[in-house]
């Protein structure tokens, strides 16, 4: 029974640092630059993000938090889902975790936004169209960067799904879609990479789903249930 206690404990704790993970991804990633970067358009994009630097700000804060509960993620789930194979569950960590860094590094292109849009006296040998443009090439630099790390974020989805789906005591269609989500992420990156104008295809958002699904799925049955008894230790 103590044993059970810890288990949920851990599964609930997964839980919870997967909520803060999915939050500050949706905000970081998804709110803020809808808010703040027009596409194709440096002007614009440089006066929203001088108008709402505040936001701009709160985005990195919410990047640099995501990353860090990324980073614990994968080392707690290891100890909910190691006991169904430890070398697997090993790569599941190894693969999420590689991606931290990149992506903490990735970051340093929003902190040279930051300082393209001060009013510093040695900036003025620009003019306001230099000044622009390097904004958003800081912007398309960081966006390379986050294709990068989405194929970490894609490749560790696989051995999580595994593990879920083999646990016995979460659902087995949420390690479907995990799994389904890694090779949704791989997708989108060679399409976007090799095709050109693919994400104008409109099939991204639709490729990207199963992800979504198993991610916010899993995050929210460890949160609310924590981690289902299987049958076999009830009737015990």
């Amino acid at each position: 029974m103590m044993e059970s206690n810890t288990s949920k404990r851990t599964a609930r704790t997964a839980g919870g640092v997967y909520l803060v993970l999915v939050l500050t991804g949706i905000f970081s990633l998804a709110y803020v630059p809808n808010r703040l970067i027009v596409e194709n358009n440096p002007s614009e994009t440089y006066s929203n993000i001088i108008a709402y630097e505040s936001l701009f700000r709160w985005g990195i804060v919410a990047g640099i938090v995501m990353y860090l509960a990324f980073l614990l993620l994968p080392l707690i789930l290891y100890r909910l889902l190691g006991s169904v194979n430890k070398n697997i569950a090993t790569l599941m960590v190894a693969w999420a975790v590689v991606s931290v860094p990149i992506s903490l590094i990735n970051l340093s292109h929003k902190f040279a936004v930051l300082t393209w849009i001060e009013q510093a006296d040695y900036l003025h040998v620009f003019d306001i169209s230099q000044r622009q443009a390097q904004v958003f090439l800081h912007l398309e630099y960081y966006s390379n960067g986050i294709k990068i790390a989405s194929v970490f974020w894609g490749l560790w989805l696989l051995p999580f799904g595994y593990l879920v789906f083999r646990s016995g005591f979460l659902p087995k269609i949420l390690g479907v879609f995990l799994m389904l989500g890694c090779f949704g992420y791989l997708i989108n990156f060679m399409g976007g990479f090799l095709v050109e104008g693919y994400y104008d295809l409109g099939m991204a958002r639709f490729i990207s789903l199963p992800a979504s699904i198993g991610e916010i799925g899993t995050c929210l049955w460890l949160v609310v249930v924590g981690r289902k008894t299987p049958t076999s230790q009830i009737e015990k």
